[in-house]
């Protein structure tokens, strides 16, 4: 429902923060890597996931946007929620989580509280191959000068191509059809390809 929360950073404490936005106070739970990198900003921006359930809404905050794709896909293996997510992401780095699932680290997993074995290894079987095919870069921000190439090619990584394969796809169709084309055009002409 809210892909971020930018405003004024009113309160700031380990677990979470409250930001000012347009007058309204948003209470937004953060992770222990969401609360370092803040530093002492006044002003902030948060991408936020909101979970909905039947005894309240709750709004988990991201310093980049790496941070929140990679937390969406540990609360989408069964047995981990947003607090075990929040608790995963507080314990190591996401870039550290993410080298363990893919190289398959049980027991550096294992050390996150809360995370057993068996969890460990449904974590692995789960996301191992997803966290491959996003590839490495998959926790870099979102580049400021998207260009029509970059907006395609996240649109084909969606759609289930590996990187890869989406990205000779689309240098294949702006080597022929030229370098100004539309995201529209340089789809449907990937597309063909693939």
């Amino acid at each position: 429902m809210y892909a971020y929360i930018d405003g004024k950073l009113v309160f700031k404490c380990p677990t979470y923060v409250v930001i000012d936005a347009g007058g309204v106070g948003y209470h937004i739970n953060i992770s222990l890597n969401t609360y370092a990198a803040l530093n002492d900003a006044e002003r902030c921006k948060l991408y936020t996931w909101l979970h909905v359930k039947e005894d309240g809404h709750t709004l988990y905050g991201f310093f980049d946007e790496g941070e929140r794709r990679l937390f969406l896909h540990l609360i989408s293996v069964s047995g981990i929620g947003p607090n075990t997510g929040r608790m995963i992401l507080s314990s190591i780095t996401p870039a550290e989580i993410q080298i363990a699932i893919v190289k398959g680290d049980v027991p550096l997993i294992q050390r996150i509280k809360g995370i057993g074995p068996k969890s460990a290894q449904r974590m692995i079987l789960e996301l191992q191959d997803k966290l491959k095919k996003e590839g490495p870069d998959t926790l870099i921000s979102m580049p400021h000068n998207i260009t029509a190439k970059d907006e395609a090619l996240s649109a084909l990584v969606m759609l289930g191509f590996t990187k890869n394969i989406a990205e000779k796809a689309l240098d294949a169709a702006l080597k022929s059809e030229g370098e100004d084309l539309t995201v529209e055009h340089l789809l449907k002409s990937a597309l063909k390809s693939l």
